[in-house]
């Protein structure tokens, strides 16, 4: 987490969670290891073969199952925790959970977890440790105290954008004809390393060249860079846990006449979201924007994706900037803008940057040029 957070900080989450249990339908929270956990606690855990499940009960410490071997993360921590571990033995798991669901006094309480992040493994351990309790989707929840980043997220945002573009600056004149898509993603994983990411960066890094850039999500191939391909570079870095995520597109030598033309567009495409994302407005709207600028330019159809999603511990969270999300924009909302013409079999284009949204407008993150790059 960013050294300016305060030591307060996680006990400030636990209240403000308490509260939002207390307005909703649930009456608990119970959390395996993922970024919803770190966000609550600072607790960094692998997924492994070895339970762990965090319970958040009202104005009550954190109750925490996990191995004993991992037992020595908690004693460093700056709040109060009930800890629960257990060994090596798996007969003994059930009554480290059995203890734990005890002390939390749940089990015929509303318990709320993460659709997206839990395990059976510890759902299960939950369902038998508690079984008269009701299990429900804790998503909305989580989303209300997540969703808005502070100064200090935003800071560790801000640095991890500016790592992701030196990177990329340091990389393009290694880029040559005849260079594996590979060969580029690699050194780019390199330099966002040597230029101050953390080891977990965000996802591996998309090069995409010729045909191939015309598939959002395509993976990088021994295909050789060639003459007249467009070139689309999807990557981002990881500071303090927060994420990056910035895609550029480039062409190697000139372009035909509808490649370049198409870059030009989704530019535009790019500034009118921009320019349209501001507080109080829809997510849809932003959407829109860019929608409408591909659609009068005849690429329409081409648009084959949202608009963006949101940014923060995880490289895809709310708010979805999607036309069908009505949601409006609030102060302290991160996300991407990444509108992209894709043509099949022949290239593609997308532009992506990081926005937040501020009290008097909005500000992109990132500032790397957005016209097309000819790379001779």
């Amino acid at each position: 987490m960013p050294k300016d957070l305060n030591d307060n900080l996680y006990t400030t989450r636990h209240a403000q969670l308490a509260v939002a249990l207390q307005t909703s339908e649930l009456d608990v929270l119970a959390l395996n290891p993922g970024k919803s956990l770190t966000y609550l606690t600072g607790l960094h855990f692998h997924l492994s073969e070895r339970p762990v499940l965090v319970l958040f009960v009202p104005h009550t410490p954190p109750i925490i199952v996990l191995p004993e071997l991992e037992a020595l993360k908690v004693q460093s921590l700056n709040y109060p925790v009930q800890v629960f571990p257990y060994g090596e033995d798996p007969m003994t798991w059930t009554e480290a959970f059995r203890q734990a669901t005890k002390a939390a006094k749940i089990n015929e309480k509303r318990i709320g977890v993460e659709p997206r992040c839990m395990r059976v493994l510890e759902l299960r351990y939950l369902e038998s440790s508690a079984p008269r309790a009701q299990i429900l989707s804790g998503e909305q929840i989580l989303v209300s105290l997540r969703v808005k980043k502070d100064s200090a997220e935003l800071a560790a945002m801000q640095e991890a954008v500016g790592i992701a573009q030196r990177a990329l600056k340091s990389t393009l004149p290694l880029i040559k004809v005849g260079m594996s898509e590979r060969q580029l993603a690699s050194e780019l994983t390199l330099q966002l390393l040597r230029h101050g990411s953390e080891p977990e960066i965000p996802f591996s890094p998309i090069v995409a060249s010729g045909p191939n850039s015309a598939n959002p999500h395509v993976t990088p191939s021994d295909r050789p860079l060639s003459p007249g391909d467009l070139l689309v570079i999807d990557w981002g870095a990881t500071v303090n846990g927060y994420v990056s995520d910035l895609t550029r597109t480039f062409a190697i030598g000139e372009p035909d006449a509808e490649l370049a033309r198409i870059a030009q567009v989704v530019a535009e495409a790019n500034t009118a979201a921009r320019e349209a994302a501001n507080p109080g407005v829809p997510a849809s709207k932003v959407d829109r924007a860019a929608r409408e600028v591909i659609e009068r330019a005849g690429y329409g159809k081409f648009f084959t994706h949202r608009t963006g999603h949101g940014l923060g511990l995880e490289g895809h969270e709310e708010p979805y900037i999607r036309a069908d999300n009505d949601q409006s924009l609030e102060k302290g909302m991160t996300f991407t803008i990444e509108p992209g013409i894709y043509l099949p079999d022949r290239g593609g284009v997308r532009i992506e940057d990081d926005f937040v949204i501020t009290s008097g407008g909005g500000e992109s993150l990132s500032d790397l040029p957005r016209q097309l790059k000819v790379i001779e």
